[in-house]
């Protein structure tokens, strides 16, 4: 299953567009999410929304903003100027959460307590929301113990 979860902060307004077979909305724009480590340069990333969700994305998300994005990566292949081949990859979302606006002296390493929040359900989505489920630690909190290698499902 591909899913996937991603803070980022948009750096390119949503632009809407529309389908010429269907006329079905499609929102696009682009955010910018902090490399690995601390001296890797932040990356960039094209993110897509379809339908009802690409309306509601081009109405409230504006650049500089912080969003939780749910949904399911892509990777598509551009031909190049100088003759080459490049794949880039996207996210096609299915849920959007906003975060705020963006802090522009600092990208926090750390997420922000509204991280927490969106989790735990109290920011609403654009979406029907699912339940949320705690997972329960199957081993003891103390670190000199043993990983329980007993549980594992494969």
């Amino acid at each position: 299953m591909n899913s996937c979860i991603l803070m980022a902060d948009i750096v390119q307004a949503p632009q809407l567009r529309y389908t010429s077979d269907n006329q079905t909305p499609v929102a696009e724009f682009i955010v910018q999410f902090p490399g690995l480590r601390d001296d890797d340069p932040p990356s960039q990333m094209k993110v897509i929304g379809w339908g009802n969700l690409a309306q509601e994305i081009q109405e409230q998300y504006r650049e500089g903003e912080r969003v939780l994005l749910e949904g399911r990566l892509g990777m598509n292949t551009i031909e190049r100027p100088e003759g080459f081949k490049e794949k880039r990859a996207e996210m096609t979302v299915q849920r959007i959460y906003s975060l705020g606006q963006l802090n522009t002296l600092t990208m926090a390493a750390e997420p922000p307590e509204a991280v927490a929040a969106a989790a735990a359900g109290q920011i609403p989505s654009h979406s029907p929301p699912t339940p949320a489920t705690k997972a329960t630690p199957a081993a003891a909190s103390t670190p000199e113990a043993e990983p329980d290698y007993d549980d594992i499902p494969f």
